[in-house]
């Protein structure tokens, strides 16, 4: 995460089996970018990330991260280490987590809550920060079922990363994403690197589970085609990366036994969790459309700064047309923001440049007028979509191994640009105007002849 987005890093080492490791993290980070620049023991940091049981290995300020199981450790004071476990829930939101206190403190002057370091622990389990007994049971063999990976973007490669390394996990897993990785992806999909680029983004998330008692599937192709193609509509379990409220929409509206949702947006990542009936809102309800909410070609032409262009805005989304760089220029204008970094979107799809160019980071103001303009920056925050895609993953391992005592509200929402509020969850009842389709009798039956009475 650190290599996606710093052009300089230096990887210390304390003892002669860290200092493989940390030529392996070197490696890496070049397969990653290999125009990154690389340093040593020799160097001297302005801030340090810290692993293990050793102190900071230098003035600098330092952030110690650990797990343990489910479990995230984050501290400024001293080394937190790692439980002895092979779960790979709490180690990967431990990075995560790191990689934002580092961010903060880099952009901590152009960042609306400021960016002072701060200690906490949490499970993944129930997402009460500071808890005095943490959700961490051990996670023993769990049987997936059938589950599905819908959008294989950078949330679906967070959730790729932590699936393919969970241990004794077997059963089935689909996943359904009908686009390629192009260069602009490296920024924020874990586990990529520039081998990758051209080829087919379930491919690649296909091959990661080399040697899983998983038995994975990858389908090029839309959730519809996919749909279209299946003669058993029963869907155990689904999980949602996908970009857009009408997709979401369509993958609830298949029905599927529980669906984890998980969302990235600017200051904001979470998942939702939703099974059908009861009195909880299903995926529909909180992108219901209609009510006064805003149309996609709408809220799209709104984010770039183009508001008076939405017929042009909805002909581009509608015909899947390739955004030219004279209209990227004109976005760049809008938003005050230079050109440069947004062409090399140019040639996506509308829908592809905004998700990519608008949704995946933050807006930082950097001071200063250009053209009388104030001059910001967007910046993509790789920490932010992969910890969505964890937090994807553990809700489907949870689930299937029924390892929580209760049933957690729905939505669970994080700010990684500031310090951790203390609730991070939150309910969600089924739409206020009762004309959702979890509210219709007709998909209700539909639902329980699927599975109640199966």
């Amino acid at each position: 995460m650190l290599a996606r987005l710093y052009p300089k890093l230096a990887v210390l080492y304390d003892g002669d089996s860290a200092g493989a490791l940390a030529e392996e993290l070197a490696e890496s980070a070049r397969r990653i970018n290999p125009d990154v620049e690389i340093a040593g023991n020799e160097s001297k940091p302005t801030l340090i990330l810290t692993v293990g049981a050793t102190r900071s290995l230098g003035p600098a300020p330092a952030v110690y991260v650990g797990s343990d199981g489910w479990v995230v450790k984050v501290s400024t004071e001293g080394p937190v280490r790692s439980g002895a476990t092979d779960n790979p829930f709490g180690a990967g939101a431990a990075a995560c987590f790191g990689a934002a206190n580092i961010f903060r403190q880099v952009f901590r002057d152009h960042l609306p809550g400021g960016g002072d370091l701060y200690s906490f622990s949490m499970s993944l389990l129930d997402y009460e920060p500071n808890a005095e007994a943490p959700l961490n049971p051990e996670l023993r063999p769990v049987h997936l079922g059938g589950a599905h990976l819908v959008g294989n973007g950078a949330i679906g490669n967070g959730a790729v990363w932590a699936l393919s390394r969970a241990p004794r996990l077997t059963g089935e897993l689909d996943i359904v994403d009908h686009e390629a990785l192009d260069l602009t992806n490296l920024q924020r999909y874990p586990g990529t690197t520039q081998a990758d680029v051209g080829s087919a983004k379930v491919d690649i998330a296909a091959a990661r589970f080399s040697g899983s008692a998983l038995k994975v599937r990858a389908h090029r192709m839309t959730w519809g085609q996919y749909m279209k193609g299946r003669s058993d509509w029963r869907l155990e379990r689904v999980g949602v990366s996908v970009d857009t409220a009408e997709d979401r929409r369509a993958v609830q509206a298949s029905l599927p036994a529980f669906v984890v949702n998980s969302w990235t947006q600017a200051g904001e990542l979470g998942v939702s969790r939703h099974r059908f009936t009861g009195e909880d809102a299903c995926l529909v309800c909180l992108y219901f459309l209609g009510g006064g909410a805003k149309s996609e070609d709408q809220i799209i032409a709104e984010a770039i700064g183009l508001p008076e262009a939405l017929i042009e805005v909805r002909h581009l989304l509608y015909t899947g047309a390739a955004v030219e760089r004279e209209m990227i220029g004109r976005i760049a204008t809008a938003l005050g923001v230079p050109a440069d970094p947004l062409l090399p979107f140019a040639g996506q799809t509308l829908r592809s440049f905004y998700t990519g160019a608008i949704c995946v980071g933050v807006v930082l103001k950097l001071g200063g007028k250009a053209g009388g303009t104030e001059v910001h920056a967007q910046v993509p925050l790789a920490f932010q979509s992969t910890l969505a895609g964890i937090m994807l993953a553990a809700e489907l391992v949870a689930d299937a191994g029924s390892l929580r005592p209760t049933a957690p509200p729905v939505r669970t929402s994080i700010d990684m640009t500031r310090r951790l509020r203390p609730h991070l969850n939150f309910p969600a009842k089924k739409h206020s105007s009762g004309n959702c389709i979890c509210q219709d009798d007709d998909y209700v039956g539909a639902y329980k002849n699927k599975y109640v009475g199966a």
